[in-house]
């Protein structure tokens, strides 16, 4: 029997729109071959260009709208000359992640064989973990209420207990999943700054509580610093990292990095209801509207939610769907014939994602 899935859709600004299109019509074709699924795909305002036109970033029917649907899929948003007033980003992401308390924010880092990366690996080494991001509170818990004066500005950086569990529950079930299909050996890893800061060592303390309800994985712990400095030298070795929300920013983009640049880089945010998808990269203003944008991460991303829908409605074609997308993005890639400018190719954005429709239909 076939369900059908609604899919609310921010196409974002600057090249949201762009690369947007092409990911839709993907999913589109892969649903068009299933029996046990189908997507209903509803466009909804927001982002940096509708606030400029309207004075409203994320409009209360856009937020009901999402909160109705199965899953979210938004594109890049913001626009370095569109701000509020405090002189602040224009970013609906953030608010849906605190509005639908999306405290897991997913952000998977995989370089298999043949992928080029600024990296050279060891002869068969490769690159599989995933970062998890506390996306709701830790310091951005003050965003747009920070204080400032002439002479000093002040942040709060806050962790809260029942939002730290949650987190940990979500990291360690993930690497249970990981570990299941042998993706990885088990591991957990807190990053933290637990030698500095008391409200990292609360959040280490919290980290342990949960670790001792997972006897059969492993829980171990890492500096943010150290953390990033192995990232560069010995990344294979990761498993699951967990950390707060402005470490997990940074380091997200740093395992961006190893795959080879943003371009590739896709997320989630997810909540115990909600679930958002986007690519980790921004809205491109100065390439929007030229047709050479990366449309890779929004797609990965895409592959992302079909995995996500997949385990929340017991769905295992919708899972093995998702497999197949995220493989054929990274046999694309691989085989380097349909390269975006900033993975050192020429192709433009539809050639690009035309390449991984063709390969999901020859199987």
């Amino acid at each position: 029997m076939t369900k059908t899935f609604e899919i609310a859709v921010f196409e974002g600004d600057g090249i949201g729109p762009e690369i947007m299109a092409p990911t839709v019509e993907i999913l589109k074709n892969i649903a068009s071959h299933s029996n046990s699924y189908a997507f209903n795909f509803n466009t909804l305002p927001a982002g940096a260009a509708h606030y400029a036109k309207t004075g409203e970033s994320l409009p209360e029917t856009s937020l009901a709208g999402a909160r109705k649907a199965d899953a979210i899929l938004l594109s890049a948003m913001g626009l370095p000359d569109v701000r509020y007033p405090d002189g602040t980003e224009i970013s609906p992401q953030i608010e849906l992640r605190k509005a639908f308390g999306l405290f897991a924010g997913v952000r998977p880092v995989r370089l298999s064989a043949g992928q080029a990366s600024p990296l050279n690996l060891p002869e068969g080494r490769e690159i599989d973990f995933v970062l998890i991001r506390e996306s709701t509170e830790g310091l951005f818990y003050s965003q747009g209420r920070g204080e400032v004066s002439e002479d000093e500005a002040t942040e709060t950086l806050r962790i809260t207990r029942d939002v730290s569990e949650k987190l940990f529950r979500f990291a360690f079930d993930l690497a249970a999943t990981r570990k299941k299909n042998g993706r990885g050996p088990g591991r957990v890893t807190c990053v933290d700054k637990a030698n500095v800061f008391r409200a990292f060592a609360f959040f280490r303390e919290v980290f342990d509580d949960i670790s001792h309800n997972h006897p059969d994985l492993i829980a171990d712990h890492a500096y943010v610093d150290a953390t990033a400095l192995w990232m560069v030298q010995k990344p294979w070795e990761f498993d699951v990292l967990v950390t707060e929300n402005m470490f997990g920013d940074i380091l997200s983009d740093l395992g961006a990095g190893l795959m080879g640049g943003l371009g590739l880089a896709p997320s989630a945010d997810i909540g115990l209801q909600q679930a958002v998808f986007q690519p980790c990269h921004g809205s491109a203003p100065d390439i929007a509207g030229l047709g050479v944008a990366n449309p890779h991460a929004m797609i990965l991303s895409a592959a992302m939610m079909l995995d996500w829908l997949a385990v929340k409605h017991d769905n295992a074609a919708m899972a093995e769907d998702g497999r197949r997308l995220r493989e054929a993005v990274e046999d694309v890639v691989a085989r380097a014939d349909s390269l975006t400018r900033d993975l050192g190719g020429v192709a433009g954005t539809k050639e690009a994602a035309d390449a991984v429709l063709r390969l999901l239909k020859r199987e």
